[in-house]
């Protein structure tokens, strides 16, 4: 089994190690674009071509492995809501892809006060505006931007993630009972959320989800008993070491244990 996972850097993390717990036998392709990071910033147009650029550098890599990727997973909000379609046109019904959606729904459930911590430009997005509307009704639902958040985790800087950390925090009013982690990168620190919420909040995030909905799509949702996967890198197309930034948090440690240099 192989899979891909196409993100502009780390923040992939979360989703690419809920898979590998699920399923430990699978081959795990991290590509990642350091030179175009972070693609939030970059045109609709910009988006798409790093993402199916990225597809496309795991492909090759499967392919010199000697076989075809079994799906190809997008855990970014941003390459989602921009490269879905042009990725799915490209892959798909051979190759299913699937995307992420930030967990607005399950949050809004219990009908109390939401917050959403995204980045600057998904909190000004119809996108993000259109999940509220779609699936927070009658919700108190205030939208966080959280300033420099995502590059303070790629860059594993502690004092700028608990700068970005704690202005996001003040942001999200005290009623609040749920947050939704709108940015991949935001899982790798969880617990430092948490901590600067006083523990008042619980965090909702799509990677268990999104690592579940791939298994499903490609039927393979039992637990096997047999060889481990390993997990490979591509920066920018090309093979590359396991981040060092990766292994400041949880989720890249346990990717790092796989992790086998591309040929």
């Amino acid at each position: 089994m192989r899979i891909a996972f196409v993100d502009s850097g780390i923040g992939m993390l979360s989703t690419a190690a809920a898979l590998h717990a699920a399923r430990p036998d699978a081959d795990l392709y991290l590509s990642m674009d350091p030179d175009h990071m972070p693609w939030g910033r970059r045109t609709p147009d910009q988006v798409i071509r790093r993402a199916l650029a990225g597809a496309d550098a795991a492909a090759r890599a499967a392919a010199e492995d000697g076989g075809d990727l079994d799906a190809v997973v997008v855990p970014c909000n941003t390459a989602s809501v921009h490269g879905l379609g042009a990725l799915r046109a490209e892959y798909e019904p051979c190759i299913p892809v699937i995307g992420t959606v930030p967990a607005i729904k399950p949050a809004a459930a219990a009908g109390t006060p939401i917050a959403v911590w995204s980045t600057e430009v998904t909190t000004r997005s119809a996108y993000q505006r259109g999940l509220v509307e779609n699936f927070a009704k009658g919700v108190d639902v205030t939208p966080v931007a959280c300033v420099g958040l995502a590059e303070a985790v790629e860059s594993a800087d502690s004092d700028r993630i608990a700068t970005a950390v704690e202005y996001a925090a003040k942001l999200t009013p005290p009623q609040v009972r749920g947050v939704v982690l709108g940015c991949t990168h935001y899982d790798l620190v969880g617990s430092r959320i948490s901590e600067a919420l006083g523990h008042r909040a619980e965090l909702f995030t799509a990677a268990e989800a999104v690592a579940a909905q791939t298994l499903r799509r490609i039927g393979a949702t039992e637990r096997p008993v047999g060889t481990p996967g390993r997990v490979r890198v591509l920066a920018g197309g090309r093979p590359a070491p396991f981040p060092t930034a990766a292994l400041t948090y949880p989720a890249g440690r346990a990717l790092s244990l796989p992790f086998s240099r591309l040929r």
